[in-house]
């Protein structure tokens, strides 16, 4: 298997990954849902939850796999303001909880320009 198509595959799994958490643990991520959202934060959670999913199918698809990693890569920017939530919210708690919090904020950067790369890959 090519390099792209496994980074792509790997791109895939993680979103999926992450959209099952958002079903199975839901009240993980209604806690960083920016306060400043309208409505209840379960909404949110879920919604994010099947936009994961049908990013995560988009990027697996060959004939989808660059308009949904596109699209990956705006979702990876848009859901920054929930990690500084968390950051904020986290600040006062035991420091390797903090430090996770804290170390999601730069992470982002990373899988944005990942999800670029299986963009361009796939034109």
């Amino acid at each position: 298997m090519p390099r792209s198509e496994r980074s792509s595959l790997l791109l895939a799994g993680l979103l999926a990954s992450a959209a099952v958490a958002h079903f199975s643990v839901p009240r993980r991520f209604d806690a960083t849902v920016p306060r400043v959202l309208p409505g209840e934060p379960r909404a949110w959670t879920y919604a994010s939850g099947v936009v994961e999913l049908v990013l995560a199918a988009g990027v697996a698809a060959p004939r989808t796999r660059r308009t949904a990693a596109l699209a990956t890569a705006a979702f990876f920017v848009g859901v920054f303001p929930a990690n500084v939530q968390m950051a904020v919210d986290w600040r006062h708690r035991p420091a390797p909880q903090k430090a996770a919090a804290l170390a999601r904020l730069p992470l982002q950067v990373p899988l944005v320009l990942w999800a670029r790369g299986v963009a361009r890959d796939a034109e």
